[in-house]
């Protein structure tokens, strides 16, 4: 398990884009990330104007008008800026919505000998999600504190933090479908360094505005990958 394995299943990944159920969840998925960061992006300009008014003037955004703003290209400029920092929590909900699809997907073209897989319930998936975007948020929060005094490595700092939480989140949502939670979290913990790069090199093109908006799906495809290389280890 390393670098070459990790190389190997996104290759895997990108030579099923043209798979049109693959393509079906990758428009989806890029569809999703759009719709989250305008939603986010009004939300954040709504909050805005209640604090400084109507009439303030900001940087980049200019004259705050909430509506009339949405439509100008500084506007769009902003959000495309804000996507970088917005990304790593969409990644986790589009990752929540759409995975089971993704690896079955993969599972058809690449593992087409596994009985089927046992999905994760709902209410269970919308649990695991709300609580990994807690500690998300948590976690990139208290990193700000290092940030501050570390500040010429930050952005090595934010890739190598929200690297491991989303390897610690995509490879735990892959496996759980195959080998249950108990099992999912002793194949985490034998192959964390992989898990842990292929996280951090997800966490990299996340940070590239317009990239990222793919990114979500081609991870959740790439980990299904590394998923079954880790299970195959253990056989």
């Amino acid at each position: 398990m390393g670098i070459g394995m990790i190389l190997a299943a996104f290759g895997k990944t990108l030579g099923q884009i043209g798979d049109p159920r693959f393509r079906r969840v990758l428009g989806l998925g890029i569809g999703l990330a759009v719709l989250l960061l305008a939603f986010a992006y009004v939300a954040f300009l709504w909050v805005l104007q209640w604090i400084l008014g109507p009439s303030s003037t900001l940087p980049v955004v200019g004259e705050v008008t909430w509506i009339n703003d949405l439509a100008t290209w500084g506007s769009l400029l902003f959000m495309t800026i804000l996507s970088v920092f917005l990304m790593v929590p969409v990644a986790s909900a589009i990752t929540s919505m759409f995975l089971d699809d993704v690896a079955q997907a993969v599972e058809d073209k690449h593992y087409r000998h596994l009985p089927p897989a046992t999905p994760v319930p709902f209410a269970e998936a919308v649990k695991d999600t709300v609580n990994f975007l807690g500690v998300l948020i948590a976690a990139n929060l208290l990193a700000l504190i290092v940030y501050a005094i570390f500040s010429p490595f930050a952005l090595f700092i934010f890739w190598a933090l929200n690297g491991f939480l989303l390897g610690r989140e995509y490879f735990t949502l892959a496996a759980i479908r195959r080998v249950g939670r108990a099992g999912a979290k002793q194949l985490r913990r034998k192959h964390m360094g992989t898990i842990w790069l292929a996280g951090t090199l997800m966490a990299i093109p996340l940070s590239v505005p317009l990239m990222n908006l793919a990114i979500p799906i081609l991870g959740a495809a790439t980990f299904t990958h590394i998923f079954h290389a880790a299970a195959a280890k253990e056989l």
